[in-house]
């Protein structure tokens, strides 16, 4: 039993939570999922199973694309619907459409975001949570991350508390509602992420989803196989260099080999398949040894 099950992750449950409960479904411990969604969110979770584990990494790091609301006016403790109330004040100005989008711009590229203080970030061995519901303040490290697009879906600027719906693609590490917080401070308004889902996660969209009591369902029946995916589509965003079978004995014990002709200088991580198409590992430059390439994690050792 391996590969991805790309779960379509419920409101009200946190991501451990999720595979708790698919270990008890598949009964299997060696589970672990590729990117923390807060409880109030919903959507695509990707969760590797069995061999499937040994690539966790590499699907956290991906893109996250995600459909959210900012409402401005109002201002949480968390960022989001579910904070108490900060600060309230009523937008008198007119919001339109090309003023939103002149923000979104401002916000696309490379920026620079400060961590909620309701966040799993570690500051000296303790996470921002505990620190905020403990009533500490502690100063949280900034960072850099990649908003690739951001686009408005709708909105409703009538009224005193506006709205903007929109839809994100960004780096890893994000964080939307900081964004949404972020937009607000654009426009001179106190604002929070009203509503979020994520809607595609690396290689997977919400069509590759399945809700746990489909899974649940089709593990009675013993059907479950037909959700797992392939370790190769997780993957798919990355280059493939196939090998033969000679090679294919060095690679699964971990060789290092002297760069092909085909995998650039530049191609920072790529797979290694055989001519049948098996992940057997993906492979890396070496950092000290000139045109020689080694293993960044061997996934296929039988």
């Amino acid at each position: 039993m391996e590969g991805i099950i790309v779960i379509d992750k419920p409101k009200g449950m946190t991501s451990h939570d999720c595979v708790f409960k698919l270990r008890k479904i598949l009964r299997t411990k060696k589970i672990g999922h590729t990117g923390t969604l807060d409880p109030e969110v919903t959507g695509v979770l990707p969760m590797c199973v069995g061999r499937a584990t040994k690539v966790v990494e590499y699907l956290t790091a991906s893109s996250k694309t995600y459909e959210g609301e900012v409402t401005f006016g109002r201002s949480t403790t968390t960022e989001d619907a579910w904070g108490e109330g900060v600060e309230e004040r009523e937008v008198t100005e007119t919001f339109t459409r090309e003023k939103i989008e002149t923000v979104f711009e401002s916000l696309t590229g490379t920026i620079v975001q400060t961590p909620p203080m309701y966040s799993a970030v570690k500051v000296n061995g303790k996470r921002l949570y505990e620190y905020a519901r403990n009533g500490e303040s502690v100063e949280r490290p900034s960072r850099e991350v990649t908003i690739e697009k951001l686009e408005i879906i709708g909105e409703d600027l009538t009224g005193s508390f506006p709205t903007v719906r929109f839809r994100v693609t960004c780096s890893k590490g994000t964080y939307v509602r900081t964004l949404a917080v972020m937009m607000g401070e654009a426009l001179g308004y106190p604002a929070h992420m009203s509503y979020l889902r994520r809607i595609g996660s690396g290689a997977f969209t919400e069509e590759d989803c399945v809700t746990l009591e489909e899974l649940s369902k089709a593990a009675e029946e013993g059907t479950v196989d037909k959700y797992f995916l392939s370790i190769e589509k997780a993957l798919s965003h990355l280059p493939k260099w196939t090998i033969n079978d000679t090679l294919a004995k060095k690679v699964k014990n971990g060789a290092v080999l002297l760069r092909p002709e085909e995998i650039s200088i530049d191609t920072p991580l790529w797979l290694v398949l055989n001519e049948e198409g098996k992940l057997l590992a993906l492979y890396k430059h070496h950092e000290t040894k000139e045109g020689k390439i080694k293993p960044a994690k061997i996934i296929d050792i039988s």
